[in-house]
């Protein structure tokens, strides 16, 4: 029977210089490899991985020198203990810049034998490693950035939506909830995405969103777009310059105010890919010209306290990752919205009814497709998208093509 070998690492950027490591490692018995998960490489290494655990897990499980692979299940630089558990190997390799006392003497203490390996590329190939590589892509990613637009974001509220107007947080204060997405779509005017603030952007930036601290870059927009002499009188809502400016996943404070009090954010990279694995957007026809989502409004201070209360719970169940406790609020923020304003649903049209525009029947079929757990109309409504929250995005992308996946702009 053959030694067990045991290797762990994250193994980013697979490279032949893991190959070759693999290969050499695979000399001393049957090779088994814990990869770092994506918890763990951001804590170790203060950044997202390039691919995620379930990507490299795939990846290192079809090289042939391979045996069998892992995601480890522990922290810090010991993160393969419950992996070792699992293996039980005879034999520990590393390579010399990973190799430490504290690996070491755990070998000592479980009778493992300890091998340092020292970095040798495969024969006529270039030396490769893993920070190298990083440098030389961001090297590219960079020289390219000059030449290729990388476009204005967009945002996307997902709770709270019109408690940054004054009309309605003067009644209770609250939080609303957005996203910055990456433009990987056709952002249309007149569908909910906060484009006429993305228009006044690009008067100033056509190209890109300038580097600079992101709430005050997203107080710039605000008043830029909001100047004296806009001749509507219509003053637009925070959120749209902050959704768009401030990366992640973001919440603001407002009260009575048309700024908010403050401004959280998180870029954790679990949240982000959690949101990402389960909302979705449906295009529908955008808002009708004429059409208004203000007529018949009725704001009163208990509906606004169930719109802040619901986009209280959608932060919580975010950060838990609680799907079915995110969809919940997302629903109730939802209802919330529509009990003040109706029209966002059925919107008005010069004063009368327009129910030609109505966007129920689209809640209606899709709210009770598989997979589908809550649903809502972005921005003010009335057509333009449907953003829904389901069980797996892209498992429900392959099953309808209309459907958009979404990809959150990161920090």
């Amino acid at each position: 029977m053959n030694k067990k070998v045991f290797v762990s690492g994250c193994y980013d950027l697979l490279h032949s210089g893991h190959i070759e490591f693999f290969k050499q490692a695979s000399q001393y018995g049957d090779l088994y490899v814990g990869i770092g998960s994506d918890a763990t490489y951001k804590e170790y290494k203060h950044r997202r991985p390039m691919f995620p655990q379930e990507e490299r897990l795939f990846m290192v499980k079809n090289v042939k020198a391979v045996k069998d692979a892992y995601i480890n299940e522990g922290s810090g630089v010991l993160d393969f203990i419950p992996t070792l558990d699992i293996v039980k190997p005879d034999v520990f390799v590393v390579n010399a810049e990973g190799g430490s006392d504290a690996k070491r003497q755990l070998c000592k203490e479980r009778g493992i034998e300890y091998v340092e390996l020292q970095r040798t590329p495969h024969a006529g190939l270039q030396a490769r490693s893993s920070s190298s590589l990083k440098a030389e892509l961001s090297k590219a990613s960079e020289s390219n950035a000059q030449t290729e637009s990388c476009g204005i974001p967009t945002r996307l509220d997902l709770a709270g939506t019109w408690i940054d107007q004054p009309y309605v947080s003067q009644h209770h204060p609250g939080w609303a909830i957005t996203i910055s997405l990456e433009p990987t779509f056709e952002v249309r005017d007149r569908c909910g995405l906060s484009t006429s603030t993305r228009n006044m952007i690009k008067k100033i930036w056509p190209v890109k969103l300038p580097k600079m601290d992101p709430e005050m870059l997203a107080r710039l927009v605000f008043c830029f777009e909001n100047n004296p002499e806009r001749e509507d009188g219509h003053i637009s809502g925070a959120q749209d310059s902050i959704g768009i400016c401030v990366p992640g996943l973001c919440r603001h404070y407002y009260d009575a105010n048309f700024w908010p009090k403050k401004i959280e954010n998180t870029n954790d990279e679990m949240t982000l890919r959690f949101l990402e694995e389960h909302l979705v957007m449906i295009p529908l026809e955008p808002r009708r010209p004429g059409c208004s989502v203000v007529e018949g409004k009725d704001i009163t201070p208990a509906k606004v306290k169930a719109l802040a209360d619901a986009a209280d719970a959608c932060w919580a169940a975010i950060l838990a990752h609680d799907l079915q406790a995110f969809a919940s609020a997302y629903k109730a923020s939802f209802n919330a919205q529509i009990a003040m304003f109706p029209a966002m649903v059925n919107p008005v049209a010069y004063g009368k009814p327009c129910p030609e525009a109505s966007v129920e029947p689209y809640i209606q079929k899709y709210s009770a497709m598989p997979g589908v757990l809550a649903w809502k109309m972005p921005g003010a409504g009335g057509g333009g998208y449907l953003a829904l929250v389901v069980e797996d995005a892209k498992a429900f992308a392959h099953e309808h093509e209309e459907a958009i996946e979404l990809h959150i702009r990161r920090a």
